[in-house]
């Protein structure tokens, strides 16, 4: 066979494992369309069992064996597997699949000195990592996206990979490939608080057309103007507490400092590159301003909104202030 016989997937990302294993799988069945799949849970391998199930069998044919839970199987059956791993049968594919961490690591170690092919499976933990997924997720399904939109879909769905790969899947069948904010914004077009965020990150990062793109996205799907008020409310009181932060602040520290998760001050953090303190000072008056005639003192609630946001992005031109 083409596929290595030893393969050890680390790492406790689910959706990840899941198709690592399933393209070592596909890969030997592309070989051998008859090839048994043999799939042991915990507490499944017991002493023996990898000699019987590896041995030859009277009808022939070529098996996939998956080991789960790698980590718990003890000092006996690690030996057992490191044993078999040194000289493999040939029409056996052996995946050892292990959480990572330090339980178990000698059979990682172990198997990946004898030359088993390692993937590597880690939890998707950072808002850039998720932007990454989605964006190789797009392309898989077929379709293309931006850094942006990626971001907005992100922000919409959540951090749960399964959820992202559907709505990746979702979106290039219902938009024929290419997806932008619009297309997001229109199809997760329920999830208000997030359409009025993108409103707000893109004012605040100086791009007038398409903030005042997603305002009309956001308003035509019916999105309050409060909401929306918020959420450039929220941008730049993030921008003035990032921005006023200690100077070397920094990781855990400055998350648990100013109550906001390191993924966001991560963004706060590009955004700040074109603001300076006159110009986040002005930024809050107008959110201020917006905030009192969108409850009542505008007659144009739209034009408000427009306003405002014309106002912060200018207000971020003032660097020659800083």
């Amino acid at each position: 066979m083409s596929v290595e016989p030893i393969v050890v997937i680390v790492g406790d990302e689910e959706l990840l494992v899941e198709r690592a294993i399933g393209d070592v799988v596909a890969s030997v069945r592309a070989e051998d369309p008859e090839t048994e799949v043999i799939d042991l849970g915990p507490g499944g391998l017991e002493s023996g069992r990898i000699a019987e199930l590896t041995s030859p069998s009277l009808f022939g044919g070529t098996k996939v064996i998956v080991v789960r839970s790698a980590q718990d199987l003890g000092k006996d059956l690690t030996a057992e597997v490191l044993k078999y791993a040194k000289t493999p049968a040939d029409d056996v594919v052996f995946v050892a699949v292990h959480h990572g961490g330090a339980k178990g690591k000698a059979l990682v170690d172990g198997l990946t000195k004898l030359k088993a092919r390692k993937v590597s499976c880690p939890k998707v933990t950072k808002a850039g990592e998720r932007i990454d997924f989605v964006r190789t997720e797009m392309r898989r399904a077929g379709g293309k996206i931006s850094a942006d939109a990626a971001r907005g879909l992100v922000d919409a769905v959540g951090s749960d990979l399964r959820e992202l790969a559907a709505a990746c899947s979702q979106l290039v069948a219902d938009t024929g490939g290419k997806v932008d904010d619009a297309a997001v914004a229109r199809y997760y077009r329920g999830r208000a608080e997030v359409t009025g965020f993108a409103v707000a990150d893109k004012a605040i990062e100086g791009q007038l057309a398409e903030a005042l793109e997603q305002l009309r996205w956001a308003l035509a799907t019916g999105v309050a103007p409060l909401l929306i008020v918020s959420a450039l409310a929220t941008g730049v009181r993030g921008l003035a507490k990032v921005g006023g932060a200690p100077r070397g602040a920094r990781g855990a520290a400055l998350a648990k400092e100013l109550g906001m998760p390191p993924w966001k001050i991560e963004r706060v953090q590009r955004q700040l590159r074109g603001w300076s303190g006159a110009g986040v000072a002005r930024a809050l008056t107008v959110v201020a301003e917006a905030d009192e005639q969108v409850k009542g003192g505008a007659a144009d609630t739209t034009y408000a909104l427009e306003k405002a946001i014309t106002e912060i992005v200018a207000a971020r031109a003032l660097r020659s202030a800083s």
